[in-house]
């Protein structure tokens, strides 16, 4: 529950701190006192939008803070979001100077995220402006699922839900890839062949270039060759010949002086070099082939690979081996995305299996659930002065999956007999809204395990007995959870537990709002202001401890 609200600089509130306890918690106070401010403060606490206009002093920070007692069964929310579980746990908002906001549980920094999450399982606040959350389809089934005992079910089924939406986006995103491969895929496939044809893998482009060269200039190069050897080998006047001719001279002269045998083994040296020259130079001449057949294989390779360059608009064959493999790894991929989109079909065909016979499950369990809302709501509408009253809960089956299973749901109201029924949001007056929101309320409360409920003024719009009977339903409803009640009506204060009122004082010549826990006699003389006015009569004394018995 709900066991201490403390807020510093909110709007009018310089400081307060208000302690709580279990059962029905009262608050009262005259229109524009400021009970709206502490609810905006708590609304910080359940992860709502932060406003830098709500400070009071914008050169110091805001704080609201709720202590809540929590029960055990919290204890997993607070293990899976790494969090110190703390009997009397501290939700902690502040507000800086600079716009920006922090949440806090028990001291540890929280995202608006996981502060909505564990504020959702603590409090639930209603206000007369949000009886339209009737009119929703999302609450409508929470209200025939709580019932229901669905709870369970309804999670697993949600989960399947989401990940089969997943799914269906995954696989829609893949068959439009896949589409697209289609589409490039024959040409991707001849593009891919061309690269694959052409054996870069083997192919040195500058010995390639080299062997062309050779074959282009072979006759001249044969011509050179032969005149060289022709050069070398000549007849008494070859270079050879002479050069062994020198070489055995220069063999005498180094015997007769031994400073020309270094020259001597140089020029031996360089003579060998030479003859091995010439010997490599035969090879090679020998090697020369005209071959026409060669040559126009070698240029037709060539003429491939610059064709490739111009196409892919590269210069090497390593860029030009590069596009090949990339290309050979997407066609790989668009069989593997084949292989994907029939994994993909068969895990939603699974799933789709298990969510219907979830939903069978699901529809069945509130069918039996909307006979016991219809029973329970048209007994407590008639406590409520709407003996006339009748509600249906109207289940169709809807044409595919949906968040909440495989149905659709209308609620239809009639408060008058002799007309026909119709949607709620269409058939419920201003005055029957509240009191309709409030059996609903109750019947939630009975199976919600939410330990605080905060009711805004929902009791708007009725007096008399039928205000008698709203202190009942509420006084009921608290024996199920804390209710905090926000009220203008003295049938329903004199019910409470423990009242509170929320007044407008001035400070130092600052308007401030600030609140205070009503002993006995100041809850007579609350309730008596509430039915008389200002001006309390003795017989509204009396009407008030009447109504506190």
């Amino acid at each position: 529950m709900l066991s201490k609200i403390f807020i510093r600089n909110f709007a009018l509130i310089d400081s307060l701190e208000i302690s709580l306890s279990e059962g029905l918690q009262v608050i009262t106070g005259e229109t524009g006192a400021g009970k709206s401010i502490i609810l905006g403060a708590l609304r910080l606490i359940m992860g709502e939008r932060a406003d830098i206009r709500s400070m009071s002093e914008t050169e110091e920070k805001s704080i609201v803070e709720a202590e809540f007692s929590i029960s055990d069964n919290l204890q997993p929310f607070f293990q899976e979001n790494d969090l110190d579980f703390e009997p009397q746990t501290i939700i902690r908002r502040e507000l800086l100077p600079s716009g920006k906001s922090r949440a806090f549980v028990n001291d540890i920094p929280v995202t608006l995220d996981i502060l909505k999450q564990l504020s959702g399982k603590l409090v639930d606040i209603h206000s007369q402006f949000e009886t339209s959350d009737l009119f929703k389809e999302e609450y409508q089934f929470r209200i025939i699922d709580g019932l229901s005992e669905n709870r369970l079910l309804t999670n697993g089924y949600q989960k399947d839900f989401s990940e089969a939406k997943l799914l269906e986006r995954r696989l829609t995103e893949m068959k439009s890839q896949l589409e697209r491969s289609n589409k490039e895929s024959d040409y991707q496939s001849f593009i891919l062949s061309e690269l694959q044809d052409a054996n870069l893998d083997e192919t040195d482009l500058e010995d390639l270039q080299q062997k062309i060269s050779t074959q282009e200039n072979a006759e001249a190069i044969s011509e050179n060759l032969a005149q060289i050897f022709a050069r070398f080998d000549a007849e008494e006047i070859g270079i050879l010949d002479a050069m062994l001719d020198s070489k055995n001279r220069l063999s005498k002269v180094a015997g007769l002086s031994h400073e020309f045998s270094e020259l001597l083994t140089r020029f031996d040296e360089n003579f060998v070099e030479l003859k091995d020259i010439l010997f490599e130079l035969q090879n090679k001449a020998e090697q020369i082939d005209i071959n026409q057949e060669l040559y126009e294989e070698l240029s037709g390779r060539i003429n491939k690979i610059n064709l490739l360059f111009l196409k892919h608009n590269v210069n090497t064959i390593p860029e030009l081996i590069g596009i090949r493999d990339e290309l050979n790894t997407e066609q790989s991929n668009f069989a593997d995305l084949e292989n994907s989109i029939i994994t993909t079909e068969k895990m939603l065909s699974n799933l789709y299996q298990r969510m219907s016979q979830q939903t069978t499950v699901l529809t069945k369990n509130r069918q039996v659930a909307a006979d016991i809302f219809q029973e329970k709501m048209e007994a407590l509408l008639s406590k409520l002065g709407l003996e006339k009253a009748r509600i249906r809960v109207q289940l169709s089956p809807a044409d595919s999956f949906n968040s909440f299973g495989k149905d659709k749901i209308e609620i239809l109201f009639q408060a008058n007999s002799g007309f026909p029924l119709k949607n709620i949001q269409h058939a419920v007056s201003g005055g029957e809204r509240s009191r309709v929101m409030l059996a609903i309320k109750k019947i939630m409360a009975e199976n919600s395990e939410l330990p605080t409920l905060i009711l805004d003024e929902i009791d708007t719009g009725v007096s008399g007995k039928i205000a008698e009977e709203t202190g009942n339903v509420m006084r009921e409803m608290a024996g199920d959870m804390q209710l905090v009640v926000i009220t203008h009506l003295a049938q329903v204060a004199a019910k409470g537990d423990a009242h509170y009122k929320v007044i407008k004082t001035e400070v130092a010549g600052k308007t401030q709002t600030q609140i205070i826990h009503l002993d006995q006699n100041q809850k007579l003389q609350e309730i008596a202001q509430l039915l008389s006015g200002s001006r309390i009569t003795q017989a509204a004394l009396q009407q008030a401890a009447e109504l506190m018995k």
